[in-house]
């Protein structure tokens, strides 16, 4: 084919075009593989097969295809009546046109074989003759893969990463001796140490991806999905290892914990994209599998995660009540890997499209302490990935603990603003402890306390002494670290002090956050004129704030208020993104993490304080893979349909901008 005719066939799916496309890359003397990629020449030990519709394909990638479901070919859709096979010898298989070509044939138990497929009455017993083709899933997944201990080994010089940074910043810097200050703002500002150059001396990483294939999932979207998820598995190191779950109506493993080393990567493509779309969606499943991943692990890498999508609603596990109750959709976590169990992880959730639902994504996120993000449009699937990978590939701080001790007499701490973090004070109110958990490098936390200070008869009163405590990812280390002492001069006479900015913009973050959470109340209550009330109001606020100075945190709370106010003016801008938008930014600023919102990167690009160099590293990795097939159909107002759909869309965007901004595929 040539690009030309490519083109010109309006009706072929997205997935066709890619592949093809990407053939069109290679000289015409190499064959690629339309499965893995991979070039497939003759002589070189490798098994081909060639299908009834002329398409040629590495045998053992055709083979994972038809185990995992798709009968059909990758390239051109036609419907296989010959299914390639590697199993057990079968006596009577009826061998057809369809061709293997054995080069260097293997010398073992198995054997290579095209088995007719026969009317749908009769080929389900002859599916459940051969179990080859429906393998029972196990109870226990105990079989994840060895982890390479030595490979592990990290030399001190290069384990390094510095100790984490305690700033803190007082309300004012002092309070008349006679005065009682019943509410005194301290900030404590935490910094985690900076990233690690060497792959080799990061904290390796246990990544289970619970992935919707429902048959909403169809055409672009799982074609984008794939894409994405071989971003993912290109960008883990041969010390990490990847399991990938997959639901629709039921739930099934992939392939348990397997280290992403060449053999690891090229097994895992083949799997991801061997997947078919079909089915309802069952979320609760999913999680299940991926928390038995989790549960029932033989070896543990130092960081291990659950990467959540999903783009409708769970219709199997999630009880409806007519009487008004809302729905607790924490009740998808399985038990076994809440906090507080010894297999707790975080869970990040993806809503994606206008049909997922954000209330049960943003819930399982909250209670396992993982972040929501919204993605909207198809193309920046990726980009929400590789923003949570870079974070992940970076985790340098484990079971972070700030403490908070009062010193002199008659300070009390009273409150202590935490966001999604669990916090405590003593009954006594001379201590008080917030559970941070793990940290980025490079990553920030800032938490707003507050005091009653006593009238004082010294020149000075020493407030507080902050510590945090945490294990080193990497060393496995347990470190502490002593904060200076916070203290205010206590002259005589009256004081004029001025506020702290840092204080003052901290105040402004925390202010912003509890209005969102009013406005989303408001909004779910169905009074919308009331969250735009609210959200106006506190951007009026912030904009006068911005008119003194030109503080980068306050104009962006300026632009993400802005943009929650046109995203719930209506019950149909609600549904269709307000809810989800605000949900993703509610958890960003809970957890004081990076999230992706929308499908606008000038807007994420403009709100997204919480940042980490390698989450922006991994973000602009993402977005200059560019597709061929992107370039190819830019130069065409249709875009095809989904396998299905019957009719074609025509639009005035190119390709690239109706996607999204990142683009997606193989790497340059």
């Amino acid at each position: 084919f040539s690009s030309s005719l490519l083109l010109r066939d309006k009706s072929l799916p997205f997935d066709w075009l890619y592949r093809a496309s990407c053939s069109l890359a290679y000289p015409q003397h190499v064959r690629v593989c339309a499965i893995c990629l991979g070039s497939m020449r003759t002589g070189h030990g490798q098994a081909l097969f060639t299908a009834e519709c002329s398409h040629k394909f590495h045998f053992h990638c055709i083979t994972s295809n038809v185990r995992h479901g798709n009968h059909i070919c990758p390239i051109c859709r036609a419907d296989w009546k010959e299914l390639p096979f590697q199993g057990p010898q079968l006596a009577d298989a009826t061998h057809g046109r369809a061709r293997v070509s054995p080069v260097n044939w293997p010398q073992d138990d198995g054997h290579m074989a095209v088995i007719r497929r026969l009317s749908n009455s009769y080929s389900g017993n002859l599916l459940e003759q051969f179990p080859v083709f429906r393998t029972p899933e196990a109870d226990i997944f105990n079989d994840d893969e060895q982890i390479d201990i030595q490979s592990e080994t990290v030399e001190e010089s290069n384990a390094v990463t510095g100790s984490v940074e305690i700033k803190t910043y007082a309300e004012v810097q002092a309070i008349q001796q006679s005065v009682t200050q019943k509410v005194f703002s301290i900030l404590i500002h935490l910094k985690a140490p900076k990233s690690l150059e060497s792959v080799s001396s990061r904290a390796p990483l246990d990544l289970v991806t619970v992935l919707d294939v429902s048959g909403s999932m169809k055409g672009a979207k799982l074609a984008l999905l794939k894409k994405a998820m071989g971003f993912v598995i290109q960008t883990l190191g041969p010390n990490d290892r990847l399991s990938v779950i997959v639901f629709s109506s039921a739930a099934r493993r992939l392939f348990p914990l397997r280290q992403m080393n060449v053999n690891g990567r090229m097994q895992a493509m083949q799997a991801v994209n061997s997947l078919v779309d079909g089915g309802g969606t069952n979320i609760s499943d999913g999680l299940k599998k991926g928390a038995k991943v989790i549960e029932h692990r033989r070896l543990k890498n130092p960081v291990c995660s659950i990467i959540l999508l999903s783009d409708g609603q769970d219709t199997y596990s999630v009880p409806t009540f007519d009487d008004g109750v809302q729905t607790n959709h924490s009740m998808l976590v399985p038990p076994s890997i809440l906090p507080g169990t010894g297999n707790h992880v975080q869970i990040h959730t993806f809503g994606f499209g206008a049909d997922h639902d954000s209330a049960a994504m943003h819930a399982i996120a909250e209670t396992s302490s993982g972040t929501f993000s919204f993605i909207d449009a198809e193309g920046s699937i990726q980009n929400g990935f590789a923003q949570c990978i870079g974070g992940l590939l970076s985790v340098v701080v484990k079971e972070m603990r700030l403490g908070v001790e009062c010193v002199d007499e008659g300070v009390v701490l009273t409150s202590i603003k935490s966001g999604g973090y669990a916090s405590e004070v003593a009954v006594d109110g001379r201590n008080g402890s917030v559970d941070i958990g793990d940290l980025y490098a490079d990553e920030e936390r800032g938490f707003l306390i507050t005091l009653h200070v006593p009238a004082a008869q010294g020149q000075q009163t020493v407030l507080i002494k902050p510590s945090c405590t945490y294990q080193d990812a990497v060393t496995t280390e347990s470190i502490q670290v002593h904060g200076s002492e916070v203290s205010v001069e206590r002259p005589a006479y009256s004081v004029d002090c001025k506020m702290s900015p840092e204080v003052e913009r901290e105040w402004h973050r925390v202010q912003a956050m509890e209005d969102m959470s009013a406005a989303r109340a408001a909004a779910d209550g169905g009074d919308f004129s009331q969250a735009v009330s609210i959200l106006e109001g506190r951007t009026r606020i912030l904009e006068s704030q911005a008119a003194q100075s030109s503080d980068s945190q306050c104009l962006a709370l300026i632009t993400e208020l802005r943009e929650m106010q046109e995203r719930v003016e209506s019950r149909r801008r609600y549904d269709e993104s307000g809810r989800a938008f605000m949900l993703a930014g509610l958890s960003s600023h809970s957890w004081q993490r990076a999230t992706a919102r929308g499908d606008s990167t000038e807007l994420n690009t403009q709100i997204h304080t919480y940042q980490t160099p390698s989450m922006v590293d991994m973000l602009h990795r993402s977005q200059t893979l560019v597709p061929a097939v992107v370039e190819m159909l830019n130069r065409s107002p249709t875009v095809a349909p989904s396998r299905g759909s019957g009719r074609s869309v025509r639009s005035t965007k190119s390709f690239s901008e109706r996607l999204g901004p990142s683009g997606h595929g193989v790497r340059k």
